[in-house]
């Protein structure tokens, strides 16, 4: 790192009318790292100005999010990339401070709560409605609709410490959960809505396997945990005069999922006139659809 005179004399320089100057200031600065946060908080409180203020504000979110897209392109490329970490990550964008142990602990008790009541001897259905019993009865995890259009619901630290959620945030809980816990629940690629399917086996979807589709129990809605029958499936892909719908019976992996709960998050961000988050959004999504490249 550069001396502490340099750094001190960058940042007398943030006020400076010229944009070009102004700009290569900032460039070096946010070239430092976290490292600088302190420094340009420190600064903050000591500023009058509001558009000074503005710019060191600026200048914070950058360095934040220049640190989440490195995060964010580590996570990636994992060969098994975990669900509950792309998640966290996500909040992050929203909240960069975010206390990650305090979420994790959190998480394990939750998962802790539903092991004590699992047993080798339950059926799928009793399975899930020992999840469905300790998070929405015991935990009372409140489902939003994607209609509210409200970017809140969807990070995973408002699910575990607020319990309000939409289907993508409470369903990525919900799989992290089976996920630990081995639980065959998956995402599902029905179009227009966020659904799971409790799976016998996995296998049959990565093979030639003509039955497939007969490992399937039952689907659940992550928003409030309802059981859905094949019948309830197949009579909503007629409604919306789905093609093909053979090819909606597959699992999400982790990687789609995350990519489809910021696609939803930068539709919420648009509609909400948020234009530049939106475009960061659809930047960290630009890292998943490279990494597949």
């Amino acid at each position: 790192m550069h001396s502490n005179k340099e750094i001190k004399a960058l940042l007398t320089l943030i006020d400076d009318p010229d944009d070009e100057v102004y700009d290569t200031v900032a460039s070096k600065l946010v070239h430092y790292g976290k490292d600088i946060i302190p420094n340009l908080e420190q600064l903050w409180e000591v500023t009058v100005d509001e558009e000074v203020q503005e710019r060191i504000e600026m200048l914070i979110h950058r360095v934040h999010f220049n640190d989440l897209q490195q995060d964010f392109m580590e996570w990636s490329r994992s060969p098994h990339p975990e669900l509950l970490r792309g998640a966290i990550l996500i909040a992050r964008f929203q909240f960069p401070d975010l206390n990650v142990p305090a979420i994790l602990t959190q998480f394990d008790q939750m998962k802790r709560n539903i092991w004590l009541e699992l047993n080798n001897y339950l059926s799928p259905l009793e399975q899930v409605n020992v999840f469905n019993s300790i998070l929405y009865n015991f935990y009372k995890l409140q489902g939003h609709e994607l209609t509210e259009r409200d970017p809140k619901y969807f990070f995973i630290n408002q699910v575990i410490e607020g319990k309000q959620g939409n289907s993508y945030s409470i369903g990525v809980l919900y799989l992290a959960l089976c996920e630990m816990l081995d639980i065959p629940i998956f995402a599902m690629n029905v179009p227009r809505q966020f659904i799971f399917a409790y799976i016998d086996t996995l296998h049959s979807f990565l093979s030639s396997d003509p039955n497939g589709i007969q490992q399937i129990q039952f689907y659940i809605d992550p928003i409030s945990g309802m059981v859905y029958t094949q019948a309830d499936v197949d009579v909503y892909l007629k409604k919306i005069n789905a093609q093909e719908p053979d090819m909606y019976f597959t699992p999400v992996l982790t990687r789609g999922i995350i990519y489809k709960m910021m696609e939803e998050l930068a539709l919420c961000y648009r509609y909400r006139k948020e234009d530049q988050k939106a475009e960061e959004i659809q930047l960290l999504m630009k890292l998943l659809t490279d990494e597949e490249e």
